[in-house]
């Protein structure tokens, strides 16, 4: 069917708009949640999420795992979120060629599924160069991570604000006719 990439800020609508697309398709959805409770901050966010989620809808928590993770979920999936997945392999100690191994067979995973995929990334390289080589690092990362799912996507949309921008899916869209 289709996978749907929402990229965008923190807080930008990702999760909420997610919700709203894999709820309006009438199938059953899974959530497949990369977030590990690794303090208090994160424990509640976590908390959050899950008392806005439906109660129906299953979930698969899966910090590394995502290939295997997809390959399970049944009906509308999210991917909530690429951000945190990226985060969690670079914490594992993975290099960078690894984690896009792994991305990539995700992503074809993901773009391969009969049902529609949504998955939600935050983008993170608008802002200044880090200043911490492991913040560049994941900055670099997650960029070409991204840019791997949105390969695969049949849409790609940034949120800001709430709304969705649907972005070009090749530079000859942007040509003058």
């Amino acid at each position: 069917m289709a996978m749907t990439l929402l990229v965008g800020g923190a807080a930008s609508g990702k999760s909420r708009s997610a919700a709203a697309l894999a709820a309006r398709t009438g199938r059953s959805v899974t959530v497949i949640a990369t977030a590990e409770a690794l303090d208090d901050e994160m424990a509640a966010r976590i908390a959050r999420h899950r008392r806005e989620r439906p109660q129906g809808w299953a979930v698969i928590e899966e910090p590394l795992d995502l290939t295997g993770a997809v390959e399970r979920a049944r009906g509308a999936t999210i991917v909530d979120c690429l951000t945190l997945w990226v985060s969690n392999l670079l914490g594992d100690d993975l290099g960078d060629e690894e984690i896009a191994d792994r991305a990539a067979a995700a992503a074809k995973a993901c773009a391969a599924r009969p049902e529609p995929t949504i998955v939600i990334s935050n983008e993170v390289g608008s802002g200044i160069v880090p200043m911490h080589p492991l913040a560049r690092q994941y900055r670099d990362v997650l960029g070409r991570v991204n840019a791997m799912f949105a390969d695969e996507a049949d849409v790609v949309a940034l949120m800001v604000a709430g709304r969705a921008v649907r972005l070009s899916t090749t530079l000859t869209d942007l040509e003058e006719p």
